[in-house]
């Protein structure tokens, strides 16, 4: 990978508006990023009427299944979706959250799927995605290096295509919370790559992340952190994410190409401008002794002695008499 795939988070920010959907799918498309994600809920599927709200942010759904069922898309929108994204010329992407949502995106035709934070030690999902054969992102944000393991160890048992995000699972993600420092443990552990995936509601997160070697970013997307839904607060604003992915992709360019400062060969002209000679700076009699007090730095360099040399003419006597602000050289001194 050349640079880091970054996805954009629409999630439930259309908040079951599938004209809203589009509109966020044609923003987003215009920032310069690889992929839109959904979120892919089948409620009878995945969930009850006994699930409690994560925060009570709804007045309109009585239970958080009814929420769920107010978030879903039919087979025919879902597949309209997709054709949006494609004909935006970004990758769609959608997070399964039941076995029935994976044979509804493999209707679809998805290339690979988002394991959510609360899905990762859910192996009856992950057995159903590694069937399809196709990559899958883990989002490690409530799990531990130990369950990691036996995620990742159920995942290389089925021969999968995976990848691993850091990721805190808190709404908006305090800097305190972010785990930058996961990024790198998360590479020397599994050896796959790693990404990030933010809720901090911080572009400078995710141009962090890449600094620090992250080959997938993911982010929430919002019009409007005032937008209705759970995750409006620790989304990016669109306006604010097309200078975020030109930081970021300057920063992936910028860790290909490390600095030699062994060799400073292509600086040779510029060198001969910036760096400077000595001059005198005071009008000196023939036979004076140096000192440090006679002494300035002009530029360009090769007028006169390297500043860099100034102590090996301290005490020298000249030979003849200078004006102020005449370059030193050699041949004025005895």
């Amino acid at each position: 990978m050349t640079h880091p795939f970054i996805i954009a988070e629409i999630a439930q920010a259309h908040n079951g508006s599938f004209d809203k959907a589009l509109d966020y799918i044609d923003a987003l498309a215009e920032t310069g990023i690889d992929a839109i994600k959904f979120q892919t809920h089948i409620a009878a599927a995945e969930s009850s009427i006994h699930e409690p709200f994560r925060i009570k942010f709804s007045d309109q759904d009585a239970t958080r299944f009814d929420y769920w069922k107010r978030m879903e898309f039919s087979k025919v929108q879902w597949k309209e979706l997709k054709a949006r994204c494609e004909k935006a010329g970004v990758e769609f992407i959608s997070s399964p959250f039941s076995n029935a949502a994976v044979d509804l995106l493999e209707e679809i035709g998805v290339k690979r799927y988002k394991v959510g934070s609360g899905e990762v030690n859910n192996f009856l999902l992950l057995e159903k995605m590694a069937q399809t054969g196709k990559p899958i992102i883990v989002s490690s944000g409530m799990s531990s290096f130990a369950e990691l393991d036996q995620t990742v160890s159920f995942l290389k048992k089925k021969k999968a295509d995976y990848s691993i995000l850091q990721c805190t699972t808190s709404y908006p993600t305090l800097p305190a919370q972010y785990g930058l420092n996961v990024i790198s443990e998360l590479k020397e552990r599994y050896h796959v790559p790693i990404g990030f995936s933010d809720h901090s509601a911080e572009s400078a997160t995710c141009i962090a992340a890449a600094a620090l070697g992250a080959e997938i970013l993911e982010f929430h997307a919002v019009f409007s952190h005032s937008d209705f839904g759970p995750d409006a607060s620790s989304s990016i604003e669109i306006s604010e994410i097309p200078k975020m992915v030109h930081s970021i992709r300057a920063i992936a360019k910028a860790l290909q190409h490390p600095i030699d400062k062994n060799d400073n060969n292509q600086f040779t002209a510029l060198k001969q401008i910036f760096e400077k000679s000595l001059a005198v700076n005071k009008d000196l009699p023939k036979g004076h002794i140096l000192s440090f007090e006679d002494l300035e730095a002009k530029k360009p360099k090769g007028f006169g002695i390297d500043a860099a040399q100034f102590q090996d003419i301290l005490g020298k006597q000249t030979n003849a008499a200078l004006s102020k602000w005449d370059f030193l050289t050699q041949d004025v001194l005895e």
